[in-house]
């Protein structure tokens, strides 16, 4: 990262100072306001050197930015832990008349926490509570185990690098999206999509691999009351499950629970929307970035209302199968477009994707949305 590391250490810093400074009903309100300030300041900074001077960034700017987004879970995560008991508030372990060493000392397990050299790489979100644990108990899994499940990983790693290999020289002796012509560009979509997946399941199985090897993986027996470690490559589920809500639980599922805790939970009005709406905030507010989480919040909110009126009618397994074999050709499909719309950066591309054939996919999930929610509202 170089001199953009200190993108990352001062908002650790004013983060635990607040953390210990601010009372338990206080601390989430203060350390969300500034940790989403900062990284949108940061984001902000990227969008300039992007679109106003039209120069490609920096890769170690684009390094910072991704850890600065995975300290704002944690960060997040500790003040709600805090907010809600899980953890104790460090202000009330420390008296008005504390010395200076006192203070360091209450303030160094939040420094650990939030400055975790593997969790900013990457990997599923860890809770205070269980890198405690880990970091002050032993472990309960043998190196040969912890052998066996690195070696793992590191096959189905290489199994998708040589997957991606053979999806990277379709998409590059296919056309593109700006060449395709009607049907074609159904192709084009799905395969950069696969390419795209193929790419997160890899970073997320290495990701994964390193932190079974810090001590922190799926391996390690939970004690009791620690939150259960999540994975977030269920690769399986996400590629059979013709249900868009399911996908989106299981796509990077401790970034997903970590927003259903702190947006959903607590949205009176539209959840759902400020969920997603929230999410693209998160990820930097690039103009493909609103459209695609705004179109996938749409699309699983049509999914529950097909899904629910679907089973009302379709009993026998005949017409289960084909309905099954629909929807899930159907999902993969919006969901290829959803990602294309997030991955791309210039508004040209984004045009390119809701001007061709692919727009019918998620046309369709809309249309069905409107009707079956307009039944809905005579039927109550």
């Amino acid at each position: 990262m170089g001199s953009f590391a200190l993108l990352v250490f001062i908002p650790a810093l004013c983060s635990v100072i607040l953390i210990c400074s601010l009372g338990p009903q206080e601390v989430h309100r203060w350390t969300f306001f500034f940790q989403m300030s900062w990284q949108t300041l940061c984001h902000l900074g990227l969008h300039y050197t992007e679109y106003y001077l039209q120069e490609p960034p920096s890769m170690r700017l684009c390094i910072t930015l991704s850890s600065l987004m995975l300290l704002t879970q944690r960060v997040t995560s500790l003040s709600l832990d805090i907010c809600e008991g899980k953890v104790e508030a460090a202000s009330r372990g420390i008296k008005n008349r504390s010395s200076l060493f006192e203070h360091l000392c209450k303030a160094l397990p939040y420094f650990s926490y939030l400055l975790f050299f593997p969790a900013l790489l990457g990997g599923s979100l860890c809770s205070f509570q269980r890198f405690q644990a880990r970091v002050q108990g032993s472990s309960s899994l043998c190196p040969r185990d912890s052998f066996w499940a690195l070696t793992w990983r590191g096959l189905q790693i290489l199994g998708l690098e040589c997957l991606k290999v053979v999806m990277r020289g379709v998409v590059s002796a296919g056309a593109g999206l700006a060449d395709c012509q009607q049907l074609q560009c159904i192709c084009v979509m799905w395969s950069t999509a696969g390419l795209f997946k193929l790419t997160y399941y890899s970073h997320w199985l290495l990701d994964d691999s390193l932190l079974c090897a810090a001590g922190f993986g799926s391996e390690f027996r939970q004690s009791p009351g620690e939150d259960g470690y999540i994975p977030d490559a269920d690769i399986w589920t996400l590629e059979t499950t013709h249900r868009i809500s399911l996908f989106t639980r299981k796509w990077n599922q401790s970034t997903a629970r970590w927003l259903r805790r702190l947006i959903f939970q607590h949205g009176r009005a539209w959840p759902l929307l400020q969920t997603f709406a929230f999410s693209a905030w998160w990820h930097g507010l690039h103009p493909g970035q609103v459209f695609g989480f705004l179109c996938w919040a749409v699309m699983v909110e049509a999914d529950y209302l097909i899904h629910n009126f679907a089973n009302l009618f379709i009993r026998s397994w005949p017409m289960q199968l084909v309905y099954r074999t629909v929807t899930w050709a159907h999902t993969q499909l919006i969901i290829a477009y959803v990602m294309l719309a997030v991955e791309v950066r210039s508004l040209s591309s984004l045009w390119l994707l809701c001007n061709s054939y692919n727009s019918v996919f998620p046309m369709v999930y809309c249309i069905l949305l409107f009707l079956l929610a307009k039944r809905k509202y005579k039927f109550n």
